[in-house]
């Protein structure tokens, strides 16, 4: 009556012990880490490992050990102050080929990490790291939108040969002046042609007649919505590319990014690059018109007016060759003939085919690159912080196209070799589609992350034991069966964690907390039901067997129940409440595993088919 097929014991025995085989990997220490990443191409060079061991054993900084895995260099330390000196070694003697990021990596085994094994990822409150929330300016995308609006109706107009006076936007729309009626009925005609996405108004103002172009309410609430998008994926490319491992990046709200980066240790570096808006412009310069007027106010029509870093005057085509959108990959060095610091662009299709068109119509004449860059500046005005937005467009370099060229080109003129490797970070991870601004900042130590980590592992310590000794007074060898399947409970649980790469924080381990009560709770059901049937008379078998069928309803009302509430928790929550959600509802599954199927295997094999007079429950 009461015994398992052979397979469905060997299917107990093979979760168990695969759970045991994944859980390890979180039990292993963490040695303190650099990441090393290359500043140029995509690969690390084969001497890496040994040159970057010369110059630490010349510092006479110990290493630990040293690994090369996906295109990254990590090197491992025995203390945090030894990787705080290899910090300072790599940026001094190695910061020209290689960008490195303070991390912590776990101490796992080769052997367990062949097989696929890898530790839970610990969360911001438990591994330490920083916390960031970023605004992200909506009105400077619709703003940005308009701009686009802006050169495309210009562009329409010339080319349909409409002749207008001047066209110019504010934040919300696109206005066009005309000197008569004429014009701007054929303007107005064209614009509704091609232009169908714009609410199209007319006005008058004496002389001058204008057309009124906006978003609709659809399109406006859309490039709002692609900003925040675009935003988020150019963070997560820049973490990403700084090495930062298992960062958090998602929305908060309908104009918010936080940013989480467990086990980061330098947030100077990391709020330097998340907050950064740099990007590049290719323009002609116009050498057909005078600099000097444009100086004294009279800028010629379609051309603006630059400086560069010296405060000298160039002016330039207000026609846009390419910008950093279209750039596809960026990677800083030093030019060989001048040997000044470099980045070398690699441009899309579209922008390739612009740049050896613009570049083959205009050989012999020169070329401007702007460098923009947008920064919030915070000052104090009468004790009060005041945050003021500036953006700064400077000439980095003019030279004179030589010969055709198109996708792949280099960029000088930048100040030193760390300007240049920020700037291919930035370009490689892609322009934000808005400006943004860090409007909160939480910094946690390593050492207040592990004091939670010590606290929580406690507080699981301790509850599994209050319910071990209470199982196994209460029960007899039946309690003790509850504590065994629990335990396996809990190493299935770790494990399942892992493999799915789950950030594990202090709400997760309040989670697991409970999965240890609600898990000994299908246990009790089950052995409480089989004392009812041993006092009704029936045999010890089949008290057993009614135990298991007969409680198996009340477990999966009770587990429902719950786990209704835990999907309702990770619907609607966000960062804490979800960890929370998550280890609970794995807990609530892996429970029902162990309580029916894998106790009542090993009861089947303590007692299945022996003829008994009691049962020690």
């Amino acid at each position: 009556m009461n015994r398992y097929p052979l397979w469905k014991n060997l299917l107990v025995l093979v979760v168990t012990l695969a759970g045991l085989l994944y859980a390890l990997p979180s039990f292993f220490d963490q040695d303190p880490a650099i990441q090393l990443t290359p500043t140029q191409g995509t690969t690390l060079p084969t001497n890496a490992a040994a040159e970057v061991e010369a110059a630490l054993a010349n510092a006479g900084v110990p290493l630990k050990g040293t690994e090369m895995e996906g295109g990254k260099l990590l090197l491992r330390f025995a203390t945090s102050s030894d990787q705080l000196r290899g910090r300072d070694v790599v940026e001094g003697a190695l910061s020209d080929r290689y960008n490195n990021a303070l991390t912590l990596a776990p101490n796992v085994p080769r052997w367990l990490r062949a097989i696929g094994a890898e530790p839970m990822y610990l969360g911001l409150d438990l591994r330490g790291g920083i916390h960031v929330t970023i605004d992200v300016d909506m009105d400077a995308a619709v703003s940005n939108s308009m701009e686009r609006y802006t050169n495309d109706i210009r562009t329409l107009l010339r080319d349909e040969k409409v002749r207008y006076v001047t066209v110019g936007h504010d934040a919300n729309r696109v206005s066009v002046r005309f000197s008569d009626e004429a014009s701007r009925s054929q303007a107005e005609t064209v614009i509704r042609r091609e232009l169908r996405g714009l609410v199209i108004s007319t006005g008058a103002e004496g002389d001058a007649f204008f057309i009124y172009a906006q978003l609709t309410p659809a399109d406006a609430f859309a490039v709002k919505k692609f900003a925040l998008e675009q935003n988020i994926t150019t963070l997560r490319n820049r973490v990403n590319a700084l090495g930062v491992a298992e960062p958090i990046i998602q929305q908060q709200g309908e104009r918010r990014i936080v940013v989480q980066l467990p086990g980061a240790q330098d947030p100077s570096r990391l709020k330097e690059i998340l907050g950064a808006t740099a990007t590049l412009e290719y323009r002609l310069v116009d050498t057909e018109h005078s600099v000097q007027d444009a100086v004294e106010g009279r800028v010629a029509a379609g051309s603006k007016l630059y400086r560069d870093r010296k405060g000298r005057p160039s002016l330039l085509r207000n026609r846009v060759i390419v910008t950093g959108d279209q750039i596809t990959d960026a990677s800083a060095g030093f030019d060989q003939r001048s040997g000044q610091p470099a980045v070398f662009i690699s441009l899309d299709e579209q922008g390739g085919r612009r740049m050896r068109n613009v570049t083959t119509e205009n050989v012999g004449k020169p070329m401007a690159v702007v460098f923009i860059e947008n920064r919030t500046e915070t000052k104090m005005v009468e004790g009060q912080p005041v945050k003021r937005k500036i953006r700064s467009e400077e000439v980095i370099s003019i030279a004179n196209i030589l010969e055709p060229f198109g996708r792949r080109f280099q960029t000088t003129g930048l100040d030193s070799s760390d300007e240049a490797r920020n700037l291919a970070l930035l370009l490689r991870a892609g322009a934000l589609a808005a400006p943004i601004e860090i409007v909160e900042e939480r910094t946690i130590g390593p050492g207040l992350g592990q004091d939670n980590i010590e606290q929580g592992v406690r507080s699981v310590i301790i509850g599994f034991v209050a319910v071990v000794l209470f199982m196994a007074f209460y029960y007899k060898v039946f309690g003790l069966i509850a504590d065994l399947v629990l335990l396996v409970n809990l190493l299935l649980l770790v494990a399942i964690l892992a493999i799915f790469q789950a950030t594990l924080t202090l709400p997760g381990i309040a989670g697991m907390v409970l999965t240890v009560g609600m898990a000994v709770d299908a246990n009790v059901l089950i052995f409480e039901r089989i004392r009812e049937e041993l006092r009704n008379g029936n045999t010890p078998q089949a008290s057993i067997n009614a135990g298991y069928e007969k409680a198996l309803s009340s477990i999966i009302d009770a587990n429902v129940t719950t786990l209704i509430a835990a999907v309702v928790l990770f619907s609607f929550g966000t960062g804490p409440i979800r960890g929370f959600a998550v280890t609970l509802t794995v807990g609530l599954l892996s429970s029902l595993f162990t309580a029916i199927t894998a106790s009542r295997a090993i009861i089947n094999l303590l007692y299945g088919g022996r003829r008994l007079q009691t049962l020690p429950v």
